[in-house]
């Protein structure tokens, strides 16, 4: 268990923060696990402190990190913070293609009470190794764990600890720790301190144990397609602190694999070649004559129009069942025409209660009754005609003798009618 302690206090000493203002250098060794502590504590120092001497200084401080020159960070390097009164996390794996490349980190502290900010450069310098990469690789996944529990010191080196005593190996590195989240993993419920879960990747020189095999067996297999713990002897070493689900075990022989090769060409650097000036075309080229396109354009839908026209012309004016519509229309217009005629010089009809009336015995005419107070009341509503050409002779009865007396009735005319009706009761008296 000690030489496992002192081999994981190395992977973090070399991480560690100076509290000197220039830039510091980190060097990680590619294919093993990189992390990178940043202390708040550190960073007060840079902020002002409380107005009052003597207050506690808590004050909630986030960090940015980005690569320099970018607005994120490089893709093997994460990023954790729970809240801000915990301190951040930097870790990673980075891999052999970034040996000898220097990756400047800028790191940049923000104070959530005084909006101040504070700026710091990380240097990772990262280092090839002789061992990498292991050949035997075992991906865990963690049940009971986030993955800023497991980036811990002690607890990291625990864990290994417990790996070490069941593979038995005579090197192992943690290569990399992935939370389930990025793993498409869901948020737990805030219920019963639930845990995201942790994947973490180790690697050895090598062969896997059996009791790491376990998983392997169809019992086993079958357990686990049927959503069942599957029974594994050297559970019990990790149980105690850590819960891991044999379901996900991953067991990688990298000696095995077949490597697959890309047919794609290397990217360049993005610069265009220096061929020269640029020579544009010269004048001398000849001009096109666009006049056939236009008449092709033009002729197309001309034609098609002209034939439509045709058709239409032939159905209305050389059938007959055209010159019938045609004839029918053009009567229908005529006789609206003269409804129309006759609608405006048509005189309306005055009502009944505006002509003068009559004695029925005397067949005296006796004018419409009107109100005393009009200035009008001398002048009927419905004017009729004063000169009348004929007028009819009807006789009369005496109070004595059987004589009759003849007596003059105007015929009158409304409208150009004659009042016959008047006329055939006053006879009928």
């Amino acid at each position: 268990m000690s030489s496992v302690g002192v081999f994981v206090w190395f992977i973090v000493v070399v991480t560690i923060l100076s509290k000197s203002h220039a830039d510091r250098n980190v060097y990680p060794s590619a294919g093993v696990l990189f992390v990178h502590v940043l202390e708040r504590e550190y960073f007060k120092g840079e902020f002002p402190p409380y107005p009052k001497a003597g207050d506690p200084s808590n004050d909630p401080i986030t960090f940015n990190t980005n690569l320099k020159g970018y607005p994120d960070r490089p893709g093997w390097l994460r990023y954790i913070q729970r809240t801000p009164h915990s301190d951040g996390v930097l870790y990673g794996s980075p891999a052999a293609d970034h040996v000898g490349k220097p990756t400047i980190i800028e790191i940049t502290a923000y104070n959530r009470r005084t909006f101040e900010t504070a700026r710091h450069n990380l240097v990772i310098n990262i280092m090839s190794t002789e061992e990498f990469p292991l050949p035997y690789q075992a991906e865990f996944f963690i049940k009971n764990m986030n993955v800023e529990e497991m980036l811990a010191s002690e607890v990291l080196g625990d864990f290994l600890g417990a790996v070490k005593n069941v593979w038995q190996p005579e090197r192992l590195n943690a290569i990399n720790i992935t939370s389930a989240l990025d793993r498409g993993g869901r948020v737990p419920l805030p219920i019963n301190d639930l845990k995201e879960g942790v994947y973490v990747m180790v690697g050895a020189d090598v062969q896997f144990s059996s009791c790491l095999r376990e998983v392997e067996t169809p019992q086993n297999q079958l357990r686990c397609s049927q959503e069942m713990e599957p029974i594994i002897s050297c559970d019990k070493k990790f149980s105690a602190q850590f819960n891991i689900d044999w379901c996900k075990i991953s067991l990688v022989d990298i000696t095995k694999v077949v490597p697959v090769y890309s047919n794609r060409q290397d990217p360049g650097t993005g610069v265009l070649p220096d061929i020269g000036e640029y020579n544009p075309p010269s004048e001398s080229l000849k001009s096109r004559d666009f006049f056939a396109d236009f008449l092709i354009t033009l002729a197309a839908p001309s034609a098609v129009a002209l034939v439509l026209f045709s058709i239409l012309g032939y159905s209305m004016c050389c059938r007959r069942e055209g010159v019938i519509q045609l004839v029918h229309h053009s009567s229908i217009q005529k006789s609206t025409k003269e409804l129309r005629n006759l609608s405006k010089n048509r005189e309306i009809s005055w009502p009944l209660s505006t002509l003068p009336v009559f004695h029925p015995v005397s067949g005296e005419v006796v004018p419409p009754i009107h109100p005393d107070n009009y200035e009008t009341t001398s002048m009927p509503l419905m004017q009729t005609q004063t000169n009348l050409q004929n007028q009819i002779q009807i006789p009369q009865q005496q109070t004595s003798g059987d004589n009759y007396c003849t007596s003059t009735f105007r015929r009158l005319e409304v409208n150009g009618i004659p009042e016959e009706r008047k006329v055939a009761e006053a006879l009928n008296l």
